[in-house]
């Protein structure tokens, strides 16, 4: 267990006020708050996921990925007699809100085990890759060189590797002119918080791990439409060409890549021409049919590197005239059927339109006959006679 005594460690801040111990480092064990110079465990019952958030945040981990009560050891000192109620953007867990416990009693099992997820406070730079480079150390806010000497550096560069996921070590590279704080690890330890840091300055630390290159792509492709989504994947048409291309992410030049396929022992291979090769097939027929792969090759730092891209399975199925032909029905009925639609849409609109003129010119009549009877009748008898004798 890493022993906390104050102050920084790398990226983890020990807290005065709060701890987590039992746990596999820093960043996991049981709850414990400082109270009257002594350690308290805390109960379940009076810790939630906001106080964790803040617990957490104030040790420098990730965010909480366990909360339980027992999940550790229980604690032989007293328990803390408060309920938090933090909100969550405290940045102490003392600055939080707190209350009386109801029950003044804590049963046993129940101290709570918290687990925050490790803060991202290790990386490679200057490399090319994120599995190669400069070791840095996230420290006090900012990022800063780490160092080892001679026969520590093995031991240093593997438990970097493993941290970050970039599988062994293959090689450390002298000549790093950058000084670091020096980091002494016994190789087995699964991150550097875990490891001894000393305060000299050491010769900065350069990793090249076995992950270098990412993996690369594989996808297929065809001029003709031979290929198609089956049940199973890609299926493509016998007597159609098709192409299988390779390619990655440009990190650095060169490489070749190399087609590999289950179906035979036949393999091809060509060189990277902007980070891609495509493999060429004239004519698809049952011996494609398999699984491919590609390979992709580079020659970097003085050592062999390579990654496998996923697997591409491939089935060759049978002539596609009966396809061809079910596609062009499929074609025909769907135009007669947009014709029928439109025909029987459009026809009865047009007589609606001429309906639609009859009605206006009669209402335009009507509406004026009507203005007619209502002027007579507005002039008067005498006024109507000598309209009609003027007619």
């Amino acid at each position: 267990m890493v022993v906390c005594d104050g102050g920084y460690y790398h990226h983890v801040t020990c807290s005065e006020s709060v701890r987590l111990v039992d746990g596999a480092g820093l960043c996991s064990g049981r709850v414990e708050v400082k109270s009257n110079q002594s350690w308290a465990s805390v109960c379940e019952a009076d810790f939630d996921r906001q106080d964790a958030e803040v617990v957490c945040g104030e040790l420098g981990c990730g965010a909480p990925a366990a909360l339980q009560g027992g999940l550790y050891r229980e604690g032989e000192g007293q328990t803390w007699d408060k309920e938090f109620q933090c909100k969550g953007k405290e940045s102490l867990l003392l600055d939080c809100d707190t209350s009386d416990r109801e029950n003044n009693t804590c049963l046993p099992g129940n101290a709570v085990g918290l687990t925050c997820s490790e803060p991202d406070d290790v990386r490679l730079v200057g490399g090319g890759s994120r599995c190669a480079g400069g070791v840095e150390w996230y420290d006090q806010g900012e990022w800063r060189t780490v160092g080892a000497d001679d026969w520590d550096q093995r031991d240093v560069a593997a438990v970097v590797c493993r941290q970050m996921g970039c599988g062994s070590t293959v090689s450390v590279p002298p000549g790093n002119t950058t000084r670091g704080f020096g980091v002494s690890c016994s190789g087995s330890d699964s991150s550097l918080r875990e490891c001894r840091r000393t305060y000299d300055l050491l010769p900065g630390l350069t990793v090249i791990c076995s992950d270098l290159l990412v993996q690369p792509d594989i996808f297929l492709t065809d001029p003709m439409g031979g290929v198609f989504r089956g049940h199973q994947g890609p299926e493509m048409f016998r007597g159609y060409n098709f192409t299988i291309t390779c390619s990655t992410q440009p990190q650095y030049p060169g490489g070749s890549f190399l087609l590999t396929f289950t179906g035979s022992n036949r393999t091809q291979t060509q060189p990277a021409v902007n980070h891609s090769a495509a493999f060429l097939f004239p004519a698809a027929d049952d011996s494609h049919q398999g699984t491919y792969s590609c390979v992709y090759d580079n020659y970097v730092f003085s050592h062999n590197f390579s990654s496998e891209s996923e697997l591409l399975s491939l089935a060759i199925t049978a002539s596609p005239l009966p396809a061809f032909i079910i596609r062009h029905v499929v074609v025909l009925l769907t135009l007669l059927t947009a014709i029928t639609t439109s025909y029987l849409y459009y026809k009865p609109t047009r007589r609606q339109k001429r309906v639609n003129r009859v009605s206006s010119m009669d209402l335009y009549v009507n509406a004026m006959e009507m203005v007619s009877l209502s002027s007579r009748s507005e002039a008067g008898p005498g006024e109507e006679r000598a309209a009609q004798g003027t007619e």
